[in-house]
């Protein structure tokens, strides 16, 4: 059997993947309006600007500030169904997100997101704004990220939060963090992120010299 050349060697899909909240886009004032509505047609008070600054964790951990437990599904829900009517339209992208996808997919590569939001209202984000992943993948918070990160073959894992980075170290994924979100740059270092930028719009040029050492690496 002829042995595989260097040349004949098929490369591996660099493939990066991307938190949604705080790292692709600022949801903030789709929340807290979510919240808002939420807490008029329930009568329940929330804190919506309070909640608004610990984006990240799972909806479920946020409405037991303001709800008993045995109400949190239902109220999950009906969050998740009045969702898209207050929360698409006031969310814009954060700076340079729609770049930073289309730079990976310039170099040859796959961009995925991996969020903890409801998958299908994610879906809706990225198509009101015009930013085209190759793949979305919902309701994944912190190391539970890494099953879709290794299933897809993340090299790169882009996010916000300490939750994830820690999901992006579960993978065996560089850690590449933004403290746009409620994490500042030294709780992230501390996280253990390998690179942190001071946003997305630096990315393509951080990439780029990533993507050249890694496919050079593939080739010795």
């Amino acid at each position: 059997m002829a042995r595989m050349t260097h040349s004949a060697r098929t490369r591996p899909t660099l493939t990066v993947g991307f938190d949604l909240d705080m790292t692709l886009i600022d949801s903030r004032p789709g929340i807290k309006a979510a919240y808002v509505a939420l807490s008029a047609e329930t009568g329940t008070f929330i804190d919506a600007d309070e909640a608004i600054t610990r984006l990240g964790p799972p909806l479920d951990e946020e409405l037991a500030y303001w709800f008993p437990e045995r109400e949190i599904p239902a109220m999950a829900d009906r969050y998740r169904e009045i969702y898209p009517t207050h929360a698409i339209a006031p969310t814009p992208a954060m700076p340079g997100a729609r770049e930073a996808v289309e730079a990976v997919q310039a170099l040859g590569g796959r961009a995925i997101v991996v969020t903890a939001k409801h998958e299908p209202n994610a879906r809706l984000h990225l198509a009101h704004l015009g930013i085209e992943p190759d793949a979305v993948i919902g309701w994944l918070w912190a190391e539970a990220k890494a099953g879709a990160l290794r299933e897809y073959g993340a090299q790169v894992y882009v996010g916000d939060h300490v939750g994830d980075v820690r999901g992006a170290r579960t993978a065996g994924a560089l850690s590449v963090a933004v403290p746009t979100g409620p994490c500042p740059e030294p709780e992230l270092r501390a996280a253990g992120a390998d690179v942190v930028l001071p946003d997305l719009t630096a990315l393509p040029a951080w990439l780029k010299e990533y993507a050249e050492r890694y496919f050079a690496a593939q080739d010795i």
